[in-house]
């Protein structure tokens, strides 16, 4: 086995809190096991072997724990209680990354555990929040999806490459390609594609598939046109529906495929707090986020905790 599922636990959660007097954080309100009340369930993913395998930078095995010990530590109050909130555990590569070909089988073992894990801790009333790791990790997630709401998926992602490479053997490059042929998405929308960096396969074959998409480059003199094409999107699907954010959308964020062009951290949040007003969201992801160093990890910790925050204080404003 190269990964394992590490389940979360009480006490290792509150060694992640700062706890100081007249103060309640959500480490001390969210919980560890999936209860009645449970709206969602947290599930990190510590692995890099999918960026590599599509040649890309290591670093996402990172991001989950930059993550969780920041957004322990935001404050409990009327904005956000936290007691809607399972952390169940991450899943944890345990071997390193060797050869591209490897990785590609390898990646087959990491979709079973995370298909399973998400299965056997969520029902078709709670949404699960997947941070970490690459990309890849949105087909096992899709497809079981597909399971326990028992319907196809639409998918919105606001990502510079749409993740359509050809089925060439599974990385973060091919997970909405795979997701497509083996007929698990409905729809899938792909916003704020970087035009010089998307092949001609990966047009074609999002024309050939009746994708929405819309490009970058195209909103640099009209960013607020982002706004109201997310909107539009949302609008016209009808399947439960799959929210993801690339965090290498964002501009100078530490990820699997860096870029100085892209959205701000305010930005990305304006995306996730517009998408998460649908009723119909049925799961968030956050792949590619990539720290290798002590600032990047607070930066990719930090982003990561406003994007979560946002997403469940909106949910549960409705």
């Amino acid at each position: 086995m190269h990964f394992q599922f590490i389940p979360s636990n009480q006490d290792q959660v509150l060694n992640w809190t700062s706890v100081r007097q007249g103060e309640t954080k959500l480490g001390q309100t969210i919980k560890t096991e999936v209860s009645q009340n449970t709206r969602f369930v947290i599930l990190g993913i510590e692995e890099s072997m999918g960026p590599q395998s599509n040649l890309g930078l290591p670093g996402s095995e990172n991001a989950f724990s930059s993550f969780i010990k920041r957004f322990v530590n935001i404050q409990s109050n009327q904005f956000l209680s936290g007691d809607e909130i399972c952390y169940i555990g991450s899943i944890q590569q345990k071997t390193e990354f060797s050869t591209v070909e490897n990785g590609k089988i390898i990646i087959e073992e990491l979709d079973s555990l995370v298909s399973s894990i998400l299965k056997k801790n969520l029902h078709s009333s709670i949404i699960p929040i997947i941070i970490g790791g690459g990309h890849n990790n949105a087909f096992p997630i899709i497809e079981a999806l597909n399971s326990i709401k028992e319907s196809k998926i639409d998918v919105i992602n606001l990502d510079p490459h749409a993740d359509c490479r050809a089925l060439e053997g599974r990385h973060s490059g091919n997970p909405f390609s795979y997701a497509i042929n083996n007929d698990l998405i409905e729809t899938y929308s792909v916003l704020g594609l970087h035009k010089g960096y998307n092949s001609s396969f990966i047009l074609e074959f999002l024309e050939k598939n009746k994708c929405t998409t819309t490009f970058y480059d195209d909103y640099l003199t009209n960013r607020q046109q982002l706004l109201a094409d997310i909107q539009k999107v949302i609008s016209e699907k009808v399947k439960p529906i799959g929210l993801e954010l690339d965090l290498d959308a964002i501009a100078f964020m530490p990820s699997s495929a860096f870029s100085p062009s892209g959205w701000t951290v305010d930005e990305a949040r304006a995306y996730i707090q517009t998408c998460a007003k649908s009723e119909k969201i049925a799961y968030l992801h956050l792949p590619e986020g990539a720290p290798t160093s002590i600032q990047e990890e607070k930066v990719v910790g930090k982003t990561l905790s406003y994007l979560v925050y946002d997403f469940i204080r909106v949910k549960l404003s409705q």
